[in-house]
């Protein structure tokens, strides 16, 4: 039987040394983007994240112990993940709120490429949690940290267009399963997420890197017909992915790309830079305490006879005189 030659992956921007003979054009960037990717020979598309120095930015903000920077750095991948898709300008908000010892996630990306995120938390509770679970092979993943609750996805575009809300139940043991939740039940989108988190040594000490993978697959039509089974063997391939193929910065997007769909041939589109944004403004906060009755104010000052209003994002703390 003689061998299907490989398709080479294409790009619009300029390639590895790796793959120089396939792709005359490819970029490389190592971290800090999001991609998106299309299955020559299928009606499959998907996106590629990885997020480094702005992840670690977002969680050395609020020093977390590791099971919840694990948290909000897949959540952080996956608001990337499906907001670097919408087709229009604004921003993607994801939250999961349970009764477990997170009692909220939020990760909130705008089109534009900035990204935010924290995490409300038990300490007591999640110190417990961890320690009935020592000696265990599984990490603690998202149902076992917030329980039962809900997944949430909003939909905020600029210019005062119409929000929308999809609310679906947590189900599955991480993010991602919610996510495909949310998409099967909201959405009637086949979609297969992969995230992963770690925590590694830098230069400067422990450091973070998160990354993701979604495919998607394209309606059927009168042209493509059915694209179920088309799916189902991209969906086969991207099972072979690993999270140490999606945390190793070493291993640059085309040539992980090209080890998972070269036979199909895959396209994949210049990245958009992600960089850490936070909206937390001192107006913004003055006007936040102005909206506060007189006697509301005056049970929220400090000693020093202003109020302290410290954003949960960021950690940054403002003081608002009266």
């Amino acid at each position: 039987m003689t061998a299907k030659p490989a398709k080479p992956v294409k790009s619009e921007t300029k390639t590895s040394d790796f793959l120089r003979e396939y792709m005359p054009e490819l970029i490389d960037p190592t971290e800090d983007y999001s991609a998106r990717f299309v299955i020559e020979a299928h009606p499959v598309h998907g996106r590629l994240v990885r997020l480094g120095e702005t992840l670690d930015q977002i969680l050395k903000a609020h020093d977390y112990p590791p099971q919840i920077a694990n948290l909000l750095g897949e959540a952080c991948v996956l608001a990337v993940l499906v907001g670097a898709s919408l087709k229009f300008e604004g921003r993607l908000i994801l939250q999961a709120q349970g009764d477990g010892v997170v009692r909220y996630v939020v990760a909130d990306y705008d089109t534009k490429g900035g990204l935010r995120g924290f995490c409300r938390f038990d300490p007591e509770e999640l110190a417990a949690l961890v320690a009935a679970n020592e000696g265990s092979f599984q990490s603690l993943g998202a149902q076992a940290l917030l329980g039962k609750g809900t997944f949430i996805m909003t939909l905020d575009p600029e210019n005062h267009g119409e929000r929308y809300q999809g609310i679906t139940p947590i189900e599955g043991e991480s993010l991602a399963l919610c996510a495909e939740t949310y998409f099967r039940q909201s959405e009637q989108v086949p979609t297969q997420i992969k995230l992963a988190c770690t925590e590694f040594a830098g230069e400067d000490g422990p450091n973070w890197r998160a990354a993701g993978a979604m495919i998607q697959a394209i309606a059927g039509d009168a042209t493509r017909g059915d694209t179920k089974e088309s799916f189902q063997h991209i969906r086969a391939l991207f099972e072979t992915l690993g999270e140490e193929e999606l945390t190793d910065f070493d291993l640059p997007a085309d040539r992980l790309l090209f080890r998972l769909f070269h036979e199909d041939g895959v396209r994949l589109s210049a990245a958009k830079q992600i960089h850490k944004l936070c909206r937390c403004t001192q107006e913004r906060v003055e006007g936040l305490v102005q909206s506060f009755t007189d006697e509301e104010q005056s049970e929220m000052l400090e000693a020093d006879g202003k109020v302290h209003i410290t954003c949960e994002y960021c950690s940054k703390t403002f003081f608002v005189g009266l």
